[in-house]
């Protein structure tokens, strides 16, 4: 496995959509609820936040195996769809992904996220780089989510 990352360009978006449909799978099964923002998002939309955002893409090869992308607001840098192929989970691709992310924010005075409630594992992860859960709040019925931040 020789993984690298690197900035994706608008010509990743399709196969980084596909990706993350996949990756965000077992959050749906966790929620029960398959109309979550990540697996309802549109080509056009994807296409549309790499004009305001920094995505960035691991691949294996020629192959995506994970993502995520980021953009300033002010000094807070809004960190989103961190996504890694349920193959390749649990080997430091989505640690590298956010400590990559971030180096790209040096002017960030806070970084921020969400995830949702039951997604223990997301959770886990995110503290063990250093973010905090600093408010919550219900996106559907089913859903809850709750905001991490971590301070520079």
């Amino acid at each position: 496995m020789n993984i690298v990352l690197i900035q994706a360009t608008t010509d990743d978006a399709s196969e980084i959509l596909a990706l993350q449909k996949i990756a965000y799978e077992k959050e749906a099964t966790i929620y029960d609820d398959r109309n979550i923002p990540p697996l309802t998002q549109s080509l056009s939309e994807i296409q549309n936040e790499f004009k305001t955002s920094i995505v960035l893409k691991a691949i294996d090869g020629v192959k995506i195996i994970g993502s995520v992308r980021a953009s300033l607001d002010s000094d807070i840098c809004k960190v989103g769809r961190l996504i890694v192929h349920p193959e390749y989970q649990r080997k430091g691709i989505g640690s590298l992904l956010m400590q990559n992310i971030e180096s790209q924010f040096p002017n960030a005075k806070r970084f921020e996220l969400f995830t949702g409630t039951k997604s223990v594992d997301n959770i886990r992860l995110y503290r063990k780089l250093g973010y905090v859960e600093c408010r919550q709040q219900d996106l559907s019925p089913k859903v809850r989510i709750v905001f991490m931040e971590k301070i520079k």
